[in-house]
């Protein structure tokens, strides 16, 4: 009888203790869907707005690109802007209301999700205003399968370099993008085309690759070997543009803490003319890039070096060839000062060549570049920083020095 009771005792017991737990997680369930059922109440009352966690990136790209996909509303509304002012020593003063831009980001369901990015640059298209524009800059579906391999269609950013993916302001510590991801890569680079991407967490490595449209190098700007000559032959969201399939495809590696270090490459036609009986054929492009990103504590340092060579003849006087590197080093002296702000100090160097190699041998030093630019950073708030700096630049043997001052931000 005494060992039935103990037996009937212990049931009750474990039956109780049971019955505790499963209350403890029931608790904790509805906790959790309370916080969900909150955000999506306050996203729904803000027009699909929520918070951003600067610390979070998805598939390389930055913060406020990647919000849809951590965002528990199906909506998501981010977006990033930049102003600065100018002042170089061989010419007037200026201003230039730069980009805003909205990211809007919907999520269909758990797997299939819409992303995109439209931009107003200078002030946004208007009579009188000619350097003013508004484009879309990417607008895909992405269909998520698994970490190892996912799908992306649409209207894409090129994952080639580091600005490219990475192009919010606070994310950069100059005042304007680095030159050499400008004029060689060139940012912001989307276009139309197909890409896979993945994460094998074992290696610690991140990849894409992909077909996109190609450039289009066959212009008046390639033949008379113009600084501007690789940027002007993005055809990215243009009506009825022509398509001709570029291959271009990412590979970085994460396993070091705060190092991400990687290898880009792109190939593809570069006569890319719709309906033009003088389209130049069998003329290849051919891009690449090495690059590395190290933030661990106060200092942190990025940059890269980059190739775009031409392995035809575009004309007698045409570009060929550009080349060039820069790297940033930066350190925040916030703790040093005893501020809460953060409050990187860097310098930048540059050196690159947009025209380094021409099909006649001639004018091959008229846009070598060299550059220094020191300043800092002052962080305001995590999403929001000041930003000044002063330049040393030297075209072909000419100087220029220029003050910049500017403010960026991301939501």
């Amino acid at each position: 009888m005494k060992k039935l009771t103990t037996a009937l005792s212990l049931t009750a017991v474990l039956a109780l203790g049971a019955q505790s737990a499963t209350l403890d997680e029931r608790v904790k369930a509805l906790e959790e869907q309370n916080e969900v059922i909150t955000e999506e109440v306050l996203a729904s009352q803000s027009a699909g707005f929520t918070t951003i966690d600067t610390d979070q990136s998805y598939a390389g790209m930055g913060a406020a690109a990647s919000k849809v996909y951590y965002s528990k509303s199906p909506l998501s509304i981010g977006g990033y802007g930049e102003m600065y002012y100018a002042n170089p020593d061989n010419g007037d003063d200026f201003a230039d209301v730069y980009r805003f831009v909205t990211y809007v980001g919907y999520r269909f369901s758990d797997n299939i999700i819409l992303n995109t990015e439209i931009e107003y640059e200078h002030g946004g298209s208007a009579d009188g205003n000619p350097g003013g524009k508004v484009v879309v800059e990417f607008m895909y579906l992405d269909f998520l399968w698994k970490d190892e391999i996912n799908f992306r269609v649409g209207n894409l950013l090129v994952p080639m370099g580091i600005v490219n993916l990475r192009h919010e302001p606070v994310l950069f510590n100059t005042v304007q993008r680095p030159e050499v991801e400008t004029v060689l890569l060139p940012s912001t680079w989307g276009e139309n085309g197909v890409m896979a991407y993945g994460r094998f967490d074992s290696l610690s490595i991140d990849y894409s690759a992909g077909i996109v449209n190609a450039l289009n190098l066959d212009s008046s700007r390639t033949q008379n070997a113009d600084r501007k000559w690789i940027r002007s032959g993005r055809i990215g969201a243009t009506n009825e543009g022509s398509w001709s399939p570029a291959f271009v495809a990412r590979v970085d590696y994460t396993g070091i803490n705060g190092l991400l270090a990687g290898v880009s490459g792109y190939y593809g036609g570069a006569s890319n003319l719709k309906d033009d009986a003088n389209a130049i054929s069998g003329v290849n492009a051919t891009i690449f890039d090495i690059h590395a990103i190290y933030d661990n504590g106060p200092f942190s340092a990025y940059g890269l070096y980059t190739q775009t060579s031409v392995d035809g003849d575009l004309g007698p006087s045409a570009a060929k060839k550009g080349s060039g590197y820069y790297v940033n080093l930066a350190y925040d002296v916030s703790e040093l000062i005893g501020i809460s702000q953060k409050l990187p100090i860097f310098v930048q160097y540059s050196n690159f060549n947009p025209v380094s190699e021409t099909v006649d041998g001639l004018n091959e030093d008229a846009q070598q570049t060299e550059s220094v630019i020191a300043g800092f950073n002052l962080f305001v708030h995590d999403q929001a920083t000041l930003k000044f700096e002063y330049e040393k630049k030297e075209i072909n043997n000419v100087s220029q020095n220029i003050f910049s001052t500017g403010f960026a931000f991301i939501f």
